[in-house]
């Protein structure tokens, strides 16, 4: 009987622990790049940000803290930014903020025979931001990479998180920049 209630205990422990994974992953953040095959990314050694026409932007606080994380980044794989025309690559980036209802209800009463009881239903809007970047070949006039990374924006009252996401999202969205 004991070995039983400690397999039981075990079994669902195993259970509890999958299913905060399961719950954690549904929360992170999700990044995925491309390339143009036979691209020689050796050869871009600067970059000047430009707009890309139709494209959603953020207010001029966040395309700014944006636009320094990738800096940031971009610093680090050896580019240089410049305001010139002779820039090796175009860099730009687009953001979309879609919103999801969520719906939470709750009820108490009493047994279903007697009727009575009470329930409520209230809805609430989640944010999920995506963040695409891409790098055109300027002398080519293509784009040569592009990535995306989703949960990144959220525009909520936290700056110092929000700050932290969009950091840690660049960071991985440009980890496979140059490509192999």
């Amino acid at each position: 009987m004991r070995n039983s209630l400690r397999n039981t205990a075990g079994v669902l422990g195993l259970g509890l622990v999958l299913a905060l994974l399961v719950v954690v992953d549904a929360m992170a953040q999700t990044v995925r790049t491309n390339y143009m095959p036979g691209t020689d990314f050796s050869k871009y050694k600067t970059y000047k940000w430009v707009e890309i026409k139709g494209a959603s932007y953020p207010d001029q606080i966040m395309d700014q803290e944006i636009k320094q994380a990738v800096d940031s980044q971009l610093s680090m794989k050896g580019l240089t930014k410049t305001d010139s025309d002779q820039a090796n690559l175009y860099v730009g980036y687009q953001i979309s903020v879609d919103k999801e209802k969520e719906w939470n209800a709750y009820g108490m009463g009493g047994a279903w025979r007697l009727g009575g009881g009470m329930a409520e239903a209230t809805s609430s809007t989640i944010n999920i931001g995506t963040l695409v970047l891409d790098l055109y070949d300027v002398a080519e006039k293509k784009l040569v990479w592009t990535g995306r990374a989703t949960k990144t924006i959220d525009p909520s009252k936290n700056q110092e998180k929000n700050q932290q996401r969009l950091n840690k999202a660049i960071t991985k969205l440009l980890k496979s920049y140059p490509p192999k």
